[in-house]
């Protein structure tokens, strides 16, 4: 399926853009699986992982997208593989998973064992791998915010006195991170993270209360461990944000409007781009967009899930659209999945065939729209 020239971006995000995670492969699963058993090697593996990604961008490119990603085929978690590349953080078997609504995840997590840093990071090799069989496509690479460490990790005592001190080793480690994707090429760059959606319910504040922490205070700080980790970005490499409330199995984590914090991340965030919930009630409605105070800030919007296989009304979809242009200008807004479709090797609960319709559903709607 080709794009359109009208609907074409110069430079990301596009008007059909996605956030980049896609649903595992039998032959990947399997093949995981037989690693964990020692019956291939971790060459055999890889090999294998390489094969599979080379297909998924072939498909993206079909589908009509002009972004690319390896799907996270590599990882069986959104966050921790990554994090688990960073000085100083460990992964470890947790007395239990992550609770989602109605499932809980395997039971893994992170701890902070030494002064967090970057020295060198396994996934470079990955997003390398990616720049060279992209094409003529953009690669694009997703890795988990710094918050997510702040909001995920286990603490060893000792280590850091308070969180102003953790941020600030953070931000040097994701500076560094950064700029090592840039030198192998990368020049789109997205940060997921969940941890916003702390702050959007009374629950999640709460949580945080309960944890000795200020909510807006610990607002503040994510504010500040994103605006620093990216302040020394090139002019050239674009970094966006995608917030999500939790994607496993097709189920969420948290719910609630964007209005708590809206003039934090719509008015305080210095990222390029914004890959926002809307894909249902939980998310609210448009009019924390209203907080928006730049032209050079692009906002796309997720009104397509990614966790059913059911086509969205496009006519409704459009609708949206024009409702959200209303506080933001049309030539701002993007269209993609309200989320990946696989944050863990899990994936969500829909087949392949179905993933792709979804996203030729996006790349459809958005010729209609920006033509």
């Amino acid at each position: 399926m080709a794009i359109s020239a009208e609907t074409k971006n110069t430079r990301a995000p596009f008007r059909a853009d996605h956030v980049g995670s896609f649903l595992r492969p039998q032959r990947l699963k399997e093949a995981r699986a037989q690693k964990a058993k020692g019956e291939i090697s971790s060459e055999q593996l890889r090999q294998m992982e390489d094969e599979e990604i080379i297909k998924l961008v072939e498909q993206q490119k079909e589908a009509g997208l002009q972004s690319v990603t390896d799907g996270e085929f590599r990882r069986a978690w959104w966050h921790f593989d990554f994090l688990e590349g960073l000085d100083g953080v460990e992964g470890y078997s947790a007395e239990q998973g992550l609770q989602f609504t109605g499932v809980e995840t395997k039971k893994r997590g992170i701890k902070v064992t030494g002064k967090i840093g970057f020295s060198n990071h396994y996934m470079i090799e990955h997003y390398k791998f990616l720049h060279g069989i992209a094409g003529d496509a953009v690669a694009k690479f997703a890795i988990p915010s710094p918050n997510m460490l702040f909001f995920r990790a286990e603490f060893e005592e000792g280590i850091y006195e308070n969180d102003e001190a953790i941020i600030d080793d953070l931000v040097a480690a994701y500076q560094g991170v950064i700029q090592a994707l840039y030198d192998e090429g990368c020049r789109y760059l997205q940060l997921d993270d969940t941890s916003w959606a702390t702050f959007f319910s009374e629950k999640g504040r709460n949580s945080l209360i309960e944890k000795g922490r200020n909510p807006e205070k610990t607002a503040e700080l994510c504010a500040r461990a994103i605006n620093e980790s990216i302040a020394n970005r090139p002019d050239d490499m674009l970094v966006t944000m995608h917030i999500c409330r939790g994607n496993f199995q097709s189920t969420y984590m948290s719910s609630g409007g964007y209005e708590a914090v809206s003039e934090t991340i719509f008015g305080g965030l210095q990222v390029d781009g914004l890959f926002l919930e809307f894909d249902d009630d939980r998310s609210g409605g448009f009019e924390p967009l209203r907080h928006v105070n730049r032209d050079d800030l692009f906002i796309v919007l997720g009104l397509i899930t990614s966790k059913f296989s059911e086509l969205e009304d496009p006519e409704a979809v459009k609708e949206r659209i024009t409702e959200a242009a209303g506080y933001v200008p049309l030539n701002q807004l993007c269209l993609s999945p309200q989320c990946g479709f696989a944050s863990t090797e899990e994936g969500n609960l829909l087949s392949e065939e179905q993933q792709w319709e979804k996203i030729r559903h996006v790349v459809r709607i958005a010729e209609d729209v920006w033509k």
